[in-house]
């Protein structure tokens, strides 16, 4: 196997001790750089050495030139003085069948960068080209239960670090010719090794070219996560709502990729990436379709709540204890009143300082060791909220109204989904404190508005809602049953066709 030289990179020189001087030079300061020297051939006159990082390649031991001499032999190789450098060029240039795959490198650019990727490349004398062999011996996350996205019922395997593992376990799946990865590297210190993949005959022909298109802009650029892919492919990093989805779960990369999505993958990072995507889709999880269909219908209406409340719960106690008090159930209002009463400041300002309060124990639990994070989150709420009520500077009912805002955002299957909410949460609080009910009503308008108009990839976000779709509701707000899921138009393809009938001949 050859790697040919493009036109403008420098070739390997013929003068071993010239290839020397520039590996050294070109990895000066590199104390994990090994640089093995050897003879070989009749009388061991001629020379050769082989260049590694060793902190890459495994099996340091192993004498990578002693297996090269000896796929030229029938005979055990013993010292190498019977093989001369003619045959051993020859063959390798020729393609022969050696113990271990072995690529001809044609450029020193190529024998660069694969010392880089963690292979080990052998330079001879005598020789413009150099042999490469694959010896990278990282250790590596083993595949685990997803900690993301965990479930109860459903397949309890998640995506790794390492690209070639994460599309084995997508094509273990789904075995289809049809289904097409592309790889490409990103010129720049890092040369990150990105891939997409699509179900040709499935996926929209004018969104694969829109994503091919922008997804080839990504030619230099330090890519280090698949986030990083999110924002340079949207069509605004303005939008507080996200336009792709993630998973680290391959069976959910494997559903959406017969629903006609593009999956994009990192080498490096477990995530996948999911695109485009809509607001009905961030509102579903694996385990929707792993339940029976009531359950599963349940637990769906029970996250579009958490939303809304998630979304408007603040601003509407801002509302109507601000404008609507007549809204307001008489015996309610003289709690509510009553729990206000000594407090310093208005409503909107008394939510905003718990909003505050509750993000930033959020954020601290987070950030936090994880066997002290949860512990320090819980605490926190309850002894601020029990001082917050105790020194006047918080009614309880607004302190109960805060947590149930924070508890249904965690609701949100979607992590991306749940940090939007919490950033619309304040607009929403302020149009509820300028103009009450009215105010609320122009902000919701507002917001339908916006994500009516949004297309990530030329695709509508509110469908099938917007625009109008009645055969894809069965997949919204309920679950239905999986017969008649599995039997959608976008899934015919699976299936094969009845056969047709031979049309009988006429007498």
């Amino acid at each position: 196997m050859n790697k040919g030289a493009d036109s403008g990179c420098e070739a390997i020189s013929t003068v071993l001790g010239s290839n020397l001087k520039r590996i050294e030079t070109t990895f000066a300061n590199c104390s994990d750089l090994s640089i093995v020297y050897m003879h070989y051939g009749p009388g061991l006159g001629y020379s050769a050495f082989s260049v590694y990082y060793n902190s890459l390649v495994q099996r340091k031991e192993y004498n990578y030139l002693k297996e090269t001499l000896q796929d030229l032999m029938t005979t055990q190789v013993g010292q190498g003085t019977s093989v001369r450098p003619e045959e051993l060029f020859r063959f390798f240039e020729q393609g022969g069948a050696s113990t271990h795959t072995a690529v001809v490198l044609d450029s020193f650019e190529q024998a660069v960068s694969d010392v880089n990727d963690g292979y080990i490349v052998l330079f001879f004398d005598l020789w413009n080209k150099a042999l490469s062999y694959k010896a990278l011996g990282l250790e590596k996350r083993q595949v685990t239960e997803p900690t993301t996205e965990p479930v109860v019922q459903g397949p309890k395997e998640s995506t790794i670090e390492e690209l070639n593992k994460n599309i084995g376990m997508l094509r273990i799946r789904l075995k289809s010719p049809r289904f097409k990865m592309e790889k490409f590297s990103v010129e720049s210190e890092t040369k990150t090794e990105i891939a997409y993949g699509y179900l040709e005959g499935t996926v929209d022909p004018e969104v694969l070219a829109e994503f091919k298109k922008r997804i080839h802009r990504l030619t230099c650029g330090e890519i280090l996560e698949t986030s990083y892919i999110e924002e340079l492919i949207e069509d605004s990093p303005y939008n507080p709502f996200p336009q792709v989805r993630y998973t680290e779960r391959p069976d959910v990369a494997v559903a959406e990729l017969l629903n006609g999505k593009i999956i994009v993958m990192v080498n490096g990072t477990g995530s996948i990436l999911i695109c485009p995507a809509t607001f009905p889709e961030l509102m579903q999880s694996s385990e929707d379709y792993y339940q029976r269909t009531l359950i599963a219908s349940l637990i769906r209406l029970m996250r579009l709540v958490a939303f809304f409340i998630a979304l408007m719960l603040p601003s509407i106690y801002i509302a109507l204890s601000t404008f609507h008090t007549e809204l307001i159930p008489t015996v309610l209002l003289l709690a509510v009143l009553n729990s206000r009463e000594g407090i310093p400041f208005p409503a909107i300002i008394e939510a905003l300082i718990m909003e505050l309060f509750f993000e930033l124990l959020r954020e601290a639990g987070v950030r936090l060791p994880r066997p002290v994070g949860s512990a320090v989150s819980i605490v926190g709420a309850l002894v601020i909220g029990e001082a917050s009520i105790n020194a006047g500077i918080a009614s309880p009912i607004l302190v109960i109204i805060v947590a149930l805002t924070g508890i249904a955002s965690f609701a949100m299957p979607q992590f991306n989904l749940a940090v939007a909410l919490r950033i619309l949460r304040f607009p929403m609080m302020l149009f509820a404190a300028l103009l009450g009910g009215f105010g609320l009503m122009i902000a919701l308008l507002l917001l339908w508005l916006h994500l009516s108009n949004m297309r990530p990839l030329g695709q509508p976000y509110l469908a099938p809602l917007a625009p109008f779709k009645p055969v894809q509701l069965k997949d919204f707000l309920i679950r239905a049953p999986l017969q008649s899921l599995l039997r959608s138009p976008r899934q015919m393809h699976l299936r094969k066709p009845k056969p047709q009938p031979k049309p009988q001949p006429e007498p």
